[in-house]
């Protein structure tokens, strides 16, 4: 059973999301929260597995409400809800920890889908917000090494290699698909990782789809959640 903990200080807003679990038998509400500092109290005395947390929550926003969850010990995994698509906070939020982002209108099909992939360790954006994503990070890149360049510097196995990553696919998965042991493809992420200047693999799969070795619509579930495995390398 996955563990859920709703933090939204609007008090309709936390009944829509728990009827949505509600209806799910792999998934449960622990607690509700209005303001970070509640949640913060709360992970730390309640059983949590997934925080579904507000970008523009009071005392403790979002963003200073993850960067203190993710200094607990097992701390559980963080994904960020807003309203108003792509800006700096959620930029911000990713940066801080936290495993992924949905727009609050996300589909209750979508939400479970996101709840169940954060919990196996995987990163989850809406796709109506990929775009804004790659645009956020990519802005933030150093324009004297340019993703095509970083690019050509990978074996061709390595660029097969991102190319999963790009599709969400984990360390076992690559494997299997590439007919090869999961521990030759850890060393293969590992140097990935390292030859494009990647802070981790959602930074990869950010990465990818600017230099267009993934298209936004070719990943898995692309019409409800994109999701790309943030696993260690």
């Amino acid at each position: 059973m996955i563990h859920t903990l709703i933090v939204d200080n609007d008090m309709l807003f936390r009944a829509g999301i728990r009827m949505m679990i509600d209806s799910s038998s792999d998934i449960t509400v622990a607690g509700e929260a209005t303001t970070g500092l509640e949640a913060l109290d709360m992970i730390q005395t309640t059983n949590v597995d997934i925080v579904l947390m507000d970008i523009s929550i009071p005392q403790l926003n979002g963003v200073e409400a993850t960067k203190k969850i993710v200094d607990i010990p097992n701390c559980p995994k963080i994904l960020i809800l807003t309203s108003y698509g792509m800006d700096e906070e959620l930029f911000n939020a990713l940066a801080a920890g936290a495993t992924g982002f949905l727009l609050k209108d996300s589909p209750p099909e979508g939400l479970l889908t996101a709840i169940s992939s954060a919990y196996n360790g995987n990163a989850v954006i809406s796709p109506q917000l990929t775009d804004k994503l790659v645009e956020e990070y990519t802005s933030k890149e150093n324009k004297v090494s340019p993703i095509n360049q970083a690019l050509s510097k990978l074996t061709d196995r390595e660029r097969e290699v991102l190319e999963l990553i790009g599709l969400g696919r984990n360390n076992a998965e690559i494997a299997h698909e590439l007919f090869i042991a999961e521990v030759t493809v850890k060393t293969h992420v590992g140097r990935v990782l390292r030859k494009i200047n990647a802070r981790d693999r959602v930074h990869a799969v950010v990465l990818a789809y600017h230099a267009g070795i993934v298209k936004p619509d070719g990943g898995p579930d692309s019409d409800s959640v994109f999701y790309g495995s943030k696993q260690s390398a």
